[in-house]
């Protein structure tokens, strides 16, 4: 078996794959060989840009509009992706939103948005996968992006950790469901990362103090993120599914 992960001859779909974490895994499962098709939901001219790095890899690469969260835009999505690029291989589910309230400050729709963009959207995501996935019947995976919040609750961000902690049961639900099918479903948990997302929260608590919880002294990158994605999408990890890969520098020391 070869050490060195090659995605040639497959095409990963990444829900949200415009910025942040999962344009990172776009260009990186590019750079391993595979045609990628990106979802995005607002900037336009970001997702071309990922796609034009994609090509400059000498890759495929194609982006769709969709609001993830909304019944049957994946579902076109998905579908107009394997006309242009070919069989689905792989799904990433980058999708999401990160926002923080006290409990009494929390309306109802606040939570709902929460789940529908964090949650739903990911239901939507892998329900369009697994759809393709079966048409060409040699499996897939499916690789979730939730939250460490997820793993250990958060003052503040209990909607926001609620919905990825239900990202991990979905996640094994569909593991167990789908594995007869080949379809591996695992999640990845990253603490605290670099992107723009994360960027308020994080010069509010401030970037050193920060830094200081992690065990290897610094914050994550979306680079650290999509190395792990890379692995759980190839053949290297071909007997790991309903499980969650924790990339936090040694901040839970959690696995």
């Amino acid at each position: 078996m070869a050490a060195q992960i090659d995605l040639s001859g497959r095409h990963i779909l990444i829900v949200g794959g415009s910025r942040g974490i999962g344009a990172s895994a776009a260009r990186l499962a590019a750079a391993a060989g595979a045609a990628v098709s990106i979802n995005y939901r607002q900037n336009r001219a970001a997702a071309q840009a990922v796609c034009a790095e994609i090509e400059a890899l000498g890759s495929r690469a194609a982006a769709f509009h969709a609001d993830a969260s909304v019944e049957g835009e994946l579902d076109r999505v998905a579908a107009e992706a394997v006309q242009m690029l070919g069989p689905l291989h792989g799904m990433v589910v980058s999708a999401g939103i990160f926002e923080g309230k006290y409990l009494m400050d929390m309306t109802a729709g606040f939570w709902d948005r929460m789940m529908a963009v964090n949650l739903r959207s990911t239901f939507l995501a892998v329900r369009a996968a697994v759809l393709h996935m079966r048409e060409h019947a040699q499996g897939g995976s499916i690789v979730i992006y939730t939250s460490t919040a997820g793993q250990r609750g958060s003052a503040e961000y209990s909607a926001y950790a609620t919905s990825k902690g239900a990202q991990i049961m979905f996640m094994r639900s569909m593991a167990k469901e789908l594995g007869p099918e080949k379809i591996r479903v695992n999640c990845i948990a990253p603490a605290w990362t670099e992107t723009d997302m994360a960027a308020p929260s994080l010069e509010a608590l401030g970037r050193e103090e920060v830094a200081a919880g992690f065990a290897l002294g610094r914050i994550g990158l979306p680079e650290d993120v999509a190395g792990a994605t890379l692995f759980l999408l190839s053949d290297l990890a071909s007997f790991i599914t309903g499980s969650t890969v924790t990339v936090d520098g040694g901040m839970d020391m959690r696995g």
